[in-house]
This record gives structure tokens, C-alpha cells and sequence, in this order.
């Protein structure tokens, strides 16, 4: 299966236009949730959404839903208007959302706090869950000192673990999984950051293609490739084409949420156009 949102946007723009927008909504209605819920990191909460809107310094109590999952649950018209009518709980009325996700969440976090707060196994098949997990693994080790070879292959192990525990408890469900984005574009130099010097990218690459690999080998597991969708987004780019927050440029600004929920919406697009024109 290769949906065209692994493609780029340049190469889907073709596919894109073959379809408008109600076309594509009134395809993904052919799929069926009850049930969404978010699972990892800061590229799935409201948190830095609400910082970038407000223009704070810091994540307040109360936070905006603007994050990627809570977008991809319901958007906001007003900020995203090219998605009215595109999200979950339009598509599904009555879909409820649980978003587990935590700012700093690493594997183990949701294999158990988060996986935990979920509190059912189920047969159905009718569960959506997105997942964004591992950045912040990388990220610690390469604070603490250890070493990234080891540390990147106990990161990758601890993901499978994880995903084959989400699909023995929940088997039937839709998981789709994250590759975690690169905010230097490649150069592997980060404001914030410089004290490591040029960052050892190559572990990250190694980290995704685990996370595509296990994509790939795992039943009723989807891709979301954000990682090439937002290369030339991070410290290369400037003004609204920067899709991170501008105080920490590990986080996503509001821009870069509504880009994460765009390769989760457009995958499940894809999916549902494939089904049916598969059916036809």
C-alpha cells in the first residue's frame, strides 16, 4: 500500500486535483470510528498551538484546541478553512476523543500512564488511535550523555514493543504511526541546541525508518510520514513557510499542527479512495 500523501506535495498535487474537497470527505465516510484517541507527545497536544496563537512564553492552564489531534477531530474553521467539513467529528457525529497525549511523553510514558488512562482492550473494529512518540527519547539520551547508538536501538525497541501491545489490546483498531519531524532540515544545527554542535541526524533517520518498517510489518497499521512532509519547514524557512515554534523549535507552532493533522487526514483520504475505488 502506498497512499499518496507518502508521495510529497508535489507528487500528490495530480491525485489532489482529481477530487475536490467534498469528494474527498464524502470517501472517508465509507470508514467507520466510534472512538479517536491521540497517544504521545507534544506533536499531538494543544500545548505550543496555544503558545504560538497567544504569543506566550510558556503553555498556560488552560490551552485552545489546536493541536494536530484535536484538529483532526474537529477544526477550526475560522484559522483552517480549507479543512471545514474535513475532520472526524463531522465525518462521525457523536465520535468520542480521548487525547492522551502528553508535552514530554517518551515510550515508556505511553506504553503505561497513557496506555492506562485508556482503560479497555476491545475487539472493535471501529477505534482510531494516531501515535507520536520517540523524539523526545532521542532527545533525552543525547542530553544525558549515553551512548546514541545504543540508545537509538533501545528506542526503536521499546516503539515495536509498544505498538505490538496497542494491537494485542486492541486488534481490530486503525493505528497509525509518526515519524518524528527534523527542525534543522537537515543541516542538523538547532538554536538552542549549539552546545552539541551538529546534531547526529543519522540516529533519527535510523529511528524513522524503524517506525516505517514497523508501519510496514504490522496488520492494520497506517503511515504518517510528517518527517518528509516537513523538511524545509524547520531553520531554513522563515515567516509562515516555519512550521515550528519560534521560542522552542522542537515544538510546532500552529501552522505545523494543522500540517500533522493534513498528513493524518490525508492518509486516511487516500485509504478510503483506494477502498473505493477498489470496490468499483
Amino acid at each position: 500500500m502506498a497512499p499518496s500523501s507518502f508521495l510529497g506535495p508535489d507528487l500528490k498535487d495530480s491525485a489532489d486535483s482529481l477530487r475536490s474537497a467534498s469528494e474527498r470527505a464524502s470517501l472517508v465516510i465509507a470508514m467507520s470510528f466510534t472512538l479517536y484517541v491521540a497517544l504521545g507527545d507534544s506533536m499531538s497536544t494543544d500545548h505550543y498551538p496555544t503558545c504560538d496563537v497567544r504569543e506566550l512564553d510558556a503553555p498556560p492552564s488552560r490551552l485552545d484546541p489546536l493541536g494536530a489531534a484535536a484538529l483532526l477531530h474537529r477544526n477550526d474553521d475560522d484559522r483552517w478553512p480549507e479543512f471545514r467539513g474535513r475532520d472526524l467529528g463531522r465525518v462521525w457525529p457523536g465520535l468520542e476523543f480521548l487525547n492522551l497525549a502528553e508535552d514530554g511523553a517518551m515510550i515508556d510514558d505511553v506504553a503505561t500512564e497513557e496506555l492506562a488512562r485508556l482503560g479497555r482492550d476491545s475487539e472493535a473494529p471501529d477505534i482510531l488511535l494516531t501515535l507520536t512518540a520517540g523524539g523526545n527519547d532521542l532527545l533525552d539520551a543525547l542530553a544525558a550523555g549515553r551512548r546514541l547508538e545504543s540508545a537509538v536501538i533501545l528506542t526503536a525497541r521499546r516503539y515495536a514493543d509498544l505498538v505490538e501491545t496497542v494491537r494485542e489490546e486492541l486488534p481490530r483498531a486503525t493505528l497509525i504511526l509518526t515519524t518524528v519531524y527534523d527542525p534543522t532540515d537537515g543541516t542538523g544545527h538547532l538554536p538552542g541546541l549549539e552546545g552539541y554542535g551538529r546534531l547526529p541526524l543519522e540516529y533519527l533517520d535510523r529511528f524513522n525508518q524503524q517506525v516505517r518498517e514497523t508501519a510496514r510489518a504490522s496488520p492494520g497499521v497506517l503511515l504518517a510520514d510528517v518527517h518528509r512532509r516537513f523538511l524545509g519547514h524547520g531553520v531554513t524557512a522563515s515567516g509562515g513557510a516555519r512550521w515550528y515554534w519560534q521560542r522552542n523549535m522542537i515544538e510546532p507552532n500552529a501552522r505545523g499542527a494543522s500540517e500533522i493533522r493534513r498528513v493524518w487526514w490525508e492518509l486516511l483520504e487516500d485509504i478510503a479512495w483506494a477502498d473505493t475505488e477498489g470496490a468499483s
